[in-house]
C-alpha cells in the first residue's frame, strides 16, 4: 500500500474500523476486527465491545511497520505502546502468516531447486551438514516463482522425498547438489539433475544458486533478532517465506486479510 493511501486510512478511526470491517464481515461471524478476538462484551443497542485494547488505528499502524520491518522495540517508540503488547501483536500477526502457509494455490512445477540450510547455534566448530546445535531447514524453489520453506527432524531420504512429493508437480525438472537424500528423485516422477559443488557451482541451467540466494536473504534477515528460539524459529520462518513470496505484492493489505480471516470459509 502507497504511504498516502496509507495515511488516508488511519486519518479518522472511523475509516480505519470500516476498512478492517469490510475484511472481517464477509465470513458473517461476530468478532472484533480490530484483534481478531471472539470475546465480545454486550452494550446497549444491540452493540459489542472488544476485550482486547488496540484501536483500529493502531492495528493499521501495526500492519504498516511490520510491513516496513520495523522492530518491535521501535514499533512500542512511534506508537507510545508497551514493548509487551505490541510483542503480542506482532506474534499475532506472525500465526496469522504461519496459518495460511499451506493455501498455495497450486503445486510447484517447472525447473524447481531443492536444498537444506542449517540456522541457529552459537558453538564454533563444523558448518552445514556436520554442524551441531542447528536446526535443519528444508526448501524448494522454482524458478521466477515461489519458495515453500520447512523446519525438519532430519534431512533423511524419507523427510525430504515426502515433503518434495507433496510440494512440487511429478514431472518437473529438480536440480540438487549431489547429497544422497535426493538420489531417489528420479524413482519419484521427476527429472533429477545434479550438480557438484566440489567441480563448480554451476553447469548451464544445472545450479541451485536461487535457493541459496534465498537462504543468505534469510538468514542476513535474522541476524537482527539477535537469537531466535526454537519454539519460535518456525513464526520467523514462514515470514521470510510470506516475504518472499508476496514481494511483488501488496504486504499491507495481504497481512490485514490474513489477520481478519479467522473463521474457515464454509461451502
Amino acid at each position: 500500500m502507497e504511504l498516502n493511501d496509507y495515511h488516508k486510512l488511519i486519518s479518522s478511526e472511523s475509516r480505519a474500523r470500516k476498512y478492517l470491517l469490510g475484511k472481517c464481515l464477509k465470513n458473517h461471524q461476530r468478532f472484533c476486527p480490530r484483534c481478531r478476538c471472539r470475546k465480545l462484551y454486550k452494550l446497549r443497542e444491540g452493540r459489542n465491545r472488544c476485550s482486547g485494547r488496540f484501536s483500529a488505528v493502531q492495528w493499521l499502524s501495526l500492519i504498516k511497520l511490520f510491513e516496513l520491518e520495523v522492530s518491535v522495540r521501535k514499533m512500542s517508540l512511534q506508537l507510545g505502546l508497551s514493548y509487551r503488547a505490541v510483542y503480542r501483536a506482532v506474534s499475532t500477526i506472525r500465526m496469522a502468516i504461519l496459518s495460511h502457509a499451506e493455501d498455495a494455490p497450486s503445486l510447484l512445477d517447472g525447473e524447481i531447486e531443492i536444498d537444506e540450510a542449517y540456522f541457529g547455534g552459537r558453538r564454533k566448530g563444523k558448518r552445514g551438514r556436520a554442524a551441531a546445535g542447528k536446526v535443519p531447514v528444508f526448501g524448494i524453489l522454482e524458478r521466477d516463482g515461489r519458495v515453500h520453506v520447512s523446519v525438519v527432524p532430519d534431512v533423511s531420504a524419507a523427510t525430504l522425498l515426502k515433503l518434495t512429493v507433496k510440494k512440487v508437480r511429478r514431472g518437473s525438472i529438480v536440480y540438487t547438489d549431489k547429497f544422497h537424500s535426493y538420489d531417489s528423485l528420479m524413482f519419484c516422477g521427476y527429472r533429477h539433475l545434479k550438480v557438484d559443488h566440489q567441480k563448480y557451482f554451476s553447469s548451464g541451467r544445472v545450479y541451485i544458486n536461487g535457493l541459496e540466494g534465498f537462504w543468505s536473504w534469510a538468514k542476513e534477515r535474522l541476524i537482527k533478532y539477535h537469537g531466535v528460539s526454537r519454539n519460535h524459529f518456525p513464526l520467523y520462518l514462514k515470514e521470510l517465506e510470506f516475504r518472499y513470496n508476496n514481494r511483488n505484492g501488496d504486504l499491507f493489505n495481504q497481512v490485514a486479510n490474513y489477520l481478519c480471516d479467522l473463521v474457515p470459509k464454509r461451502d
